[in-house]
């Protein structure tokens, strides 16, 4: 009889000592188990965070800018989406000058913009204009040239405001510019001229653009120097009406 007492008081014990084991590990484990998922959400958190990515690999700026963009796409609601813009700048550059006056043109109006490249590229040979062989001086010595643009000409349709601008070869505007005007309508469209040179007035060299491509409502235009500051250039801007 004690026997029996003795070997059932043991036996409870075990089970008691079972159970107390039993909801420890079950109490350990669920604590680790938050543990994991609170490192995790800090994890996601940084990654996602514009602040933590490096600028300094181009590999990392890319995957930046795909993933702003992504979120902008899906937040961006239809009243906050940018309006169709009505300006484009228009140039051709063959040393960078007028590049440089269109870029700044462009970003005064927060315009488009389209250079004009030749489908072959004048070299600084091309270019010297004290060779009376030179490729530049051959042009411009016929009226009737008329250099191919390499790619696809933009649909002009949708701009009202067309900026224009080219350098001074020989007193006129290169003969590329005129293989633009005459393969663009400008119907409706208001065009402001602009060139760069040494010294040489924009002077008739729009009048002759504007009567090969006979459209548009074409101003006076000017000449601009490749140093202008923005300040100037809007002023410059604001008188084109």
């Amino acid at each position: 009889m004690k026997l029996r007492k003795l070997l059932f008081t043991m036996l409870a014990s075990s089970m008691l000592m079972l159970t107390a084991c039993g909801a420890s590990d079950s109490s350990g484990t669920s604590s680790k188990t938050d543990t994991s998922k609170t490192d995790t959400s800090s994890v996601l958190s940084n990654e996602s965070d514009p602040q933590n990515s490096s600028a300094d690999s181009p590999s990392s700026d890319a995957g930046s800018e795909k993933q702003d963009s992504s979120i902008a796409d899906s937040s961006q609601s239809a009243e906050s989406k940018p309006q169709n813009k009505d300006t484009i700048v228009v140039y051709f550059s063959a040393s960078g000058i007028t590049k440089g006056v269109a870029h700044k043109i462009a970003e005064i109006t927060s315009a488009d913009i389209f250079e004009i490249v030749p489908e072959q590229k004048y070299t600084d040979a091309d270019l010297d204009w004290n060779d009376n062989k030179s490729r530049s001086t051959i042009e411009m010595n016929d009226p009737d040239c008329r250099p191919k643009i390499s790619g696809d000409i933009p649909d002009l349709s949708a701009y009202k405001k067309v900026f224009i601008g080219y350098p001074i070869w020989w007193g006129e505007a290169p003969r590329i510019m005129s293989t633009f005007v005459e393969s663009v309508s400008l119907d409706g469209k208001t065009v402001i001229p602009f060139c760069t040179s040494g010294s040489s007035p924009i002077a008739s060299s729009a009048k002759h653009l504007q009567t090969q491509c006979k459209s548009g409502n074409w101003l006076d235009g000017s000449r601009l120097e490749g140093s202008i500051s923005k300040e100037e250039l809007s002023e410059w801007i604001d008188a084109q009406k």
